[in-house]
């Protein structure tokens, strides 16, 4: 079994499990080789809410200064918990999308956590 089909199998466990409501959306993350996404999602009616990543033209000026994806995944994950709160947004459900909560996958969520969202 390769990694990917274990993520995939680890992914679909953890999504039979967790589910985003209106008021309380799921945040996932997607990590690749060089950026990280998170996103929050209402799964009653199939809608991303609020979305955020390394790549956005925000963030591309705010990472520049910073080195390293760990902390690059921590101002996303602040960021995204900013945007969030606009929209009124204050809970969610955290959703790691197979990855192990270790490295920017947990930055990420303590950058979200500094930003105001609580999980």
């Amino acid at each position: 079994m390769s990694k990917v089909d274990s993520r995939k199998r680890i992914k679909a466990k953890v999504r039979k499990k967790v589910s985003g409501t209106p008021d309380r959306p799921r945040l996932t993350v997607y990590r690749s080789l060089n950026h990280i996404y998170a996103q929050l999602i209402d799964d009653v009616n199939g809608k991303t809410l609020v979305a955020y990543s390394t790549k956005t033209k925000d963030s591309v000026k705010d990472l520049e200064s910073l080195k390293g994806k760990t902390s690059k995944s921590k101002l996303v994950g602040k960021c995204l918990a900013e945007k969030a709160l606009a929209q009124s947004i204050t809970t969610c459900v955290f959703d790691r999308n197979g990855y192990r909560y270790h490295g920017r996958v947990k930055a990420l969520a303590e950058g979200a956590r500094e930003g105001g969202l609580k999980f």
